[in-house]
């Protein structure tokens, strides 16, 4: 495919999309549907090359900035920052490759939208022998996330997963009682031993059994609702009970002969997950995943699952005075002791446009965004990244990043684009009671016959 070499200007910066923002010097204006740069023609007159940076969360911005100033003022080149909407973003990319004079060198997207990009010519293999995604640098999860037919196409940025938030106050209460009860003798049934009862108390539950354990045995004090709750109808805070066990597109994904979601281990775990509903009574229709992390702000349950998010919702909390207790984050605990967990991980990452003129510099932008500037993500951001060894002293992202070693990613295959919303029906209909293996069978022979044309 012939692609016009790209001509640096100084009056515009021409978009294929709605809303943009070009990093600059000088001030971004927006005229129909491209935005142009006023006063800049002092950082253009060096002619340094420039490679153009796209991107579509706005969280993002000052990360970006940052990285795109320190990188050009080290490599004496020029990093433009573009933020544009989600709509058709790839579609959007595609379109600016094809058709404007300033096209995306390399962009930020989610993982699993990797495949449609790599056949559309749009994720460039990443060259031999560079060593950036690699073990020393990434749990395996992120290296998977960003493999396709067994070539790395992207670089790993951040992720996203689930946890367990729990009440450190209440959890000290509750193994003070069990201290009290075994000095009185008061033990039903079989009594924890002391070694578990420290093991639980330090936030450390290793089965769904320790989390019922602790919600049968726990004389709760006045203000808690319950014991537990989450926002049962998004599939983020629910795929963690089967994950481990649906297998679609094998550890990268993109296998279309590895497809596993009907056989006994996924069927037992989400048999489980049905069973909860007599357990913990949540009215699915008007719990929203803000609803129950203000529950829990609010000291009204002891356990919720959480994505990373709520670190920072936590640690804003505690700032205003909103919090009467100490909490900690935990991983998910496994299912039993011979059925394991995997919750759902999105990961981010960045892709160098295969037919970008400077994929070179390209290469290295994307490298030292996700290894060398990494340090500075989730300060400016809130976002795990997921280099391995950052935030050393934060022990809520230590927790998702194991979490997340551990994790099951969504697809990339094109056919299996509406995987995470056929789950999202599968779960609510098999909480509200509707059997388990009819519904399994039927998601199975849904999905071979989404990929029976490929």
């Amino acid at each position: 495919m012939n692609i016009t070499k790209r001509i640096l200007s100084v009056a515009a910066v021409v978009l294929c999309t709605a809303a943009a923002v070009v990093y600059g010097t000088g001030e971004v204006r927006q005229t129909g549907n491209s935005r142009s740069i006023q006063g800049t023609e002092g950082i253009f007159a060096n002619h340094k090359e420039t490679i153009y940076f796209w991107y579509t969360d706005d969280g993002l911005t000052s990360f970006v900035n940052g990285a795109a100033v320190s990188f050009g003022e080290t490599h004496n080149v020029r990093v433009i920052p573009v933020l544009t909407s989600e709509g058709e973003y790839l579609e959007a990319i595609n379109r600016a490759t094809l058709h404007a004079e300033q096209m995306p060198d390399v962009y930020l997207m989610e993982s699993s939208s990797l495949e449609k990009a790599k056949l559309a010519g749009l994720a460039g293999e990443i060259p031999e022998g560079d060593t950036t995604c690699s073990t020393e640098f990434f749990p395996q999860a992120a290296l998977y996330a960003v493999t396709y037919q067994g070539k790395k196409v992207a670089y790993p940025l951040y992720f996203e997963t689930s946890a367990l938030l729990y009440n450190k106050t209440y959890l000290e209460q509750w193994a003070a009682q069990q201290e009290e009860k075994a000095e009185e003798g008061q033990e039903e049934g079989e009594a924890l031993s002391a070694e578990k009862l420290a093991h639980l108390r330090e936030g450390n539950f290793d089965t769904l059994d320790d989390l019922l354990y602790v919600a049968n045995s726990f004389d709760v004090p006045e203000e808690v609702e319950g014991i537990m709750r989450w926002d049962v109808s998004d599939i983020f805070y629910n795929y963690w009970f089967a994950g481990h066990y649906l297998v679609v597109g094998g550890v990268s994904g993109d296998d279309r002969k590895s497809i596993d979601l009907n056989n006994p281990e996924a069927v037992q775990c989400l048999q489980t997950y049905q069973s909860l509903n007599q357990f913990f009574s949540m009215e699915t229709d008007t719990i929203t995943y803000e609803s129950v992390l203000q529950d829990f702000v609010d000291g009204k349950i002891m356990f919720t699952v959480v994505t990373s998010d709520a670190i920072g919702r936590m640690e804003e909390a505690e700032k205003e005075g909103q919090l009467a207790y100490e909490y900690g984050f935990a991983m998910m605990p496994d299912i039993t002791e011979e059925l394991d967990s995997s919750s759902l991980a999105v990961t981010h990452c960045v892709v160098v446009n295969d037919y970008s003129a400077s994929k070179e510099l390209a290469n290295e932008f994307a490298a030292y965004l996700v290894k060398d500037y990494a340090e500075e993500l989730f300060g400016r951001t809130g976002k795990v990244p997921a280099r391995l060894n950052t935030d050393p002293g934060n022990e809520a992202v230590q927790v998702f990043r194991k979490e997340y070693q551990y994790s099951a990613a969504l697809p990339k295959m094109m056919e299996t684009g509406n995987y995470w919303m056929q789950m999202e029906v599968l779960f609510a209909k098999i909480w509200n009671g509707e059997d388990v293996e009819d519904l399994v069978n039927d998601l199975t022979e849904q999905m071979q016959l989404q990929l029976s044309d490929a």
